[in-house]
């Protein structure tokens, strides 16, 4: 309980153009400068998804790590992330559930120590010696 891991990522033009191309989310407003100007944002932005990898690459890789299986993910988006911006995602774990081998973890996503995305996920974890 309480353990946690993080990681920092900078945010650049060229991730949003291969986020897109992987996933066919094309929308303008994070890929058309001129269009993304027009809108609330005044200018392009990640896309919201891309935060949520950043979480998903601190479970798979850091805590609980290697094996790890999503059983379910919560975001809630509250400001966007701009090309440039160094985001760091960090997961914290708020229980632990032995017998069924799943571990609870809070999920946030900061910039400049803001938040910009934060969460809950339940993982299943490899059993010892498996």
């Amino acid at each position: 309980m309480g353990q946690s891991a993080e990681l920092t990522r900078r945010v650049r033009a060229e991730d949003l153009v291969t986020f897109a191309e992987v996933t066919g989310d094309d929308n303008p407003v994070h890929l058309d400068e001129a269009y993304a100007e027009t809108t609330r944002f005044g200018g392009r932005i990640a896309h919201g998804m891309l935060a949520g990898g950043y979480i998903s690459a601190v479970i798979g890789t850091k805590l609980p790590g290697a094996g790890v299986i999503y059983v379910s993910q919560s975001l809630r988006f509250r400001r966007p992330v701009r090309i440039g911006d160094e985001v760091t995602a960090k997961v914290v774990v708020t229980a632990l559930d032995e017998a069924r081998a799943r571990v609870s973890l809070s999920t946030i996503c900061l910039v400049d120590g803001k938040e910009v995305v934060a969460g809950e996920a339940e993982v299943l974890v490899p059993r010892r010696g498996a």
